[in-house]
């Protein structure tokens, strides 16, 4: 059992780190964008693994393979976020209810639906986190944190292609012959 009394570090305070030399009130800007991005991140990867899971019918296989690799990378693009505030001298933003709470971006509601639908919830989740990262890769940069700014943009490439990647599975082109949908 931890003897600790009081916390290290209340989430929402930032102190200016030596080795970054980031000054402060930026440093509080970045971070509180960062805890933003962190947050609709894992709202969408917890999104996409119940898609995952709940994938049926003649493409389950591919869709399911798929937003497998779609959470990987969003987990690995959340770590990062979550250790370039921590770096900025600030608290990221962890827990569940946390990530909702915080998130600029609304999920789905609990029920389960067509492959179709759930994708096209996760393309309008795609499409804002992109909208956010782009405001904050801008932000960044008028601070001057080239480096933050550098760690958004390969997070941005990839939200991007997993947007356009959903989009191609949204088209209407198929394989599956109409026969095999009655």
């Amino acid at each position: 059992m931890s003897t600790q009394k009081q916390a290290r570090q209340r989430y929402g305070d930032v102190h200016e780190s030596e080795a970054l030399r980031v000054p402060e009130e930026k440093a509080e800007q970045l971070v509180d964008a960062l805890n933003s991005d962190l947050a609709a991140t894992y709202v969408l990867y917890h999104q996409i693994k119940k898609h995952h899971w709940l994938v049926e019918g003649a493409e389950f296989l591919g869709i399911h393979e798929y937003l497998g690799e779609v959470a990987a990378d969003l987990e690995a693009g959340a770590d990062v976020l979550a250790e370039r505030a921590q770096a900025l001298g600030g608290v990221p933003l962890s827990g569940g209810a946390n990530y909702e709470e915080h998130a600029p971006v609304t999920p789905e509601d609990a029920d389960a639906y067509d492959i179709r639908t759930s994708l096209e919830h996760d393309l309008e989740m795609f499409g804002d986190i992109t909208e956010q990262l782009r405001e904050h890769i801008q932000l960044a940069n008028n601070l001057g944190d080239y480096n933050t700014e550098e760690l958004l943009r390969e997070i941005l490439e990839d939200v991007e292609e997993h947007g356009h990647h959903i989009e191609h599975y949204l088209e209407d082109d198929t394989l599956v012959t109409s026969e095999t949908l009655e």
